[in-house]
């Protein structure tokens, strides 16, 4: 599924651009109060709204703890996932409560194809945020590639729930559905 590895890629950079742009306007708004807008919104407030809710989870709260976070993502920008992990890891020894970094971890070993650790990374991003949509999307992707349709379906749907214009995932949903249903794709 080289195509499905390239389109995880394309999220990934598109992503960490999207969370670098920090929008100060909403600092006063809180996360409940993105994520009930975020459930209705149209597709392009969705995005931006998405966008203000991953610049509030990539802020540990540590300037030292971001500077080596954003390291990490500097690495997979760099399509480096091997110093990525390293400092990923890094920041989890000094920051273990810090979702986003087991998140950039998780998406640096799917990168060199390191799928169990990259499953125990991404149910570590939800165990600490429940709502990380973009951790279910990858779990999702995994879920899909490595041959559990019924799991990746229930997982997608779970990110429309919170986030109903996650780029790729009403295609995917679709996808899996037809899958599922013996239609050939």
């Amino acid at each position: 599924m080289a195509s499905m590895r390239q389109r995880f890629k394309l999220i990934v950079t598109s992503a960490a651009i999207a969370v670098g742009i920090s929008v100060p306007a909403y600092a006063q708004e809180t996360l409940d109060e993105m994520f009930e807008k975020l459930a209705t919104a149209a597709p392009d407030e969705a995005r931006r709204i998405e966008e203000r809710i991953a610049d509030q989870w990539s802020r540990s709260g540590s300037a030292a703890i971001d500077l080596l976070f954003q390291r990490g993502r500097d690495a997979l920008d760099a399509d480096d996932p091997e110093a990525a992990v390293e400092h990923f890891t890094a920041v989890i020894d000094f920051a273990p409560d810090f979702a986003e970094a087991y998140h950039g971890r998780a998406t640096a070993y799917f990168l060199t194809d390191e799928i169990g650790p990259a499953i125990d990374d991404l149910r570590e991003v939800l165990a600490l945020n429940p709502r990380q949509f973009a951790a279910m999307r990858g779990l999702g992707i995994i879920l899909e590639d490595i041959g559990r349709p019924e799991q990746a379906l229930e997982v997608y749907e779970k990110v429309l729930a919170i986030h109903p214009h996650m780029e790729m995932v009403p295609e995917a949903v679709h996808r899996v559905q037809q899958e599922l249903e013996g239609i050939p794709l």
